[in-house]
């Protein structure tokens, strides 16, 4: 759609299916179909918003925050704040913080129209924007509450303890979700509570092999430049010619079945890839400063 401060702004075809429906479903909302489609498009407004907050509070603290994602279950800002506590909070934090900044000036909106269409629609949008600052706030990870508690907990007890701790009681409350979906016969919270529960999942399964990785003895004399872990000593990485699995701190970067050469390497802690020399001088610094 748009590049606005270096970010791709992207809409999903679905997000017109979004529209339709939302359209037909409040359609004896207002005397004019228009202020049903601004209803809509007001909603995404917001949405963006949001998504926005996270992406620019990504940037602010060093991290990499380059496409939002707008689709039918709202938006996906693709942020990757630095592997710290307190840079992964202050990211998902300053998403809800914009609905909150929006409140009041939403409250006084809907307060200076009296009546007819123009009221049902600001009262419609303080209701949204208040709505999904709720939801998103709820502690069921990956929304957004669920994501500020793991980097809370993540202060105590570690990046891959408190992810576990934190997609756990996250499956609680998809459970709590569904329930509420079935009770409701709401089918949109159903399709919302699937898309909840496999990311959680997912967390799960990522947070458990971290837990894993974490108790791997470690290559001394690496770390990574960017989160300091040092690599583990194991054959975790894969060449992309012959697929076999290899550590390249110990072959120098080269797979031993098909002597391929790799000058990068991946972090298995924080994702990214530096070239094998600046893992060597990260870890010497390390070293250094121990």
């Amino acid at each position: 759609m748009a590049r606005i401060a270096g970010i791709d702004l992207l809409l999903h075809w679905t997000w017109f299916l979004v529209l339709l429906y939302e359209v037909e479903s409040r359609a004896g909302a207002y005397t004019w179909l228009g202020w049903n489609v601004l209803e809509v498009l007001a909603l995404f407004a917001i949405v963006t918003l949001h998504e926005f907050g996270h992406a620019l509070a990504c940037r602010q603290v060093g991290g990499t925050a380059n496409r939002i994602l707008l689709w039918p279950f709202g938006g996906i800002a693709f942020v990757d704040p630095p592997p710290r506590p307190g840079a992964t909070l202050w990211t998902i934090a300053a998403g809800p913080l914009v609905n909150v900044a929006l409140a009041p000036l939403l409250w006084w909106a809907q307060g200076l129209a009296a009546s007819g269409n123009a009221a049902t629609f600001l009262q419609s949008i303080f209701a949204i924007d208040l709505g999904l600052l709720v939801f998103n706030l709820m502690p069921v990870y990956p929304l957004d509450g669920g994501q500020i508690l793991q980097a809370l907990l993540w202060f105590p007890l570690g990046r891959a303890r408190s992810l576990l701790a934190t997609t756990v009681l996250g499956l609680a409350g998809v459970a709590l979700l569904l329930l509420e979906a079935l009770r409701t016969q709401d089918l949109w919270l159903g399709m919302m509570t699937g898309f909840i529960l496999l990311y959680c999942w997912n967390g799960l399964k990522r947070a458990r092999a971290m837990g894993r990785l974490a108790k791997l003895p470690r290559h001394a004399g690496w770390a990574c430049p960017d989160c300091q872990a040092a690599p583990p000593l194991a054959e975790l990485w894969d060449c992309r010619t012959c697929h076999k699995s290899f550590d390249p701190f110990a072959t120098g970067g080269a797979c031993p079945l098909c002597a391929q050469q790799f000058q990068r390497a991946r972090c298995l802690n924080c994702g990214h890839a530096h070239p094998l020399a600046a893992w060597a001088a990260s870890g010497a610094g390390v070293a250094a400063a121990g």
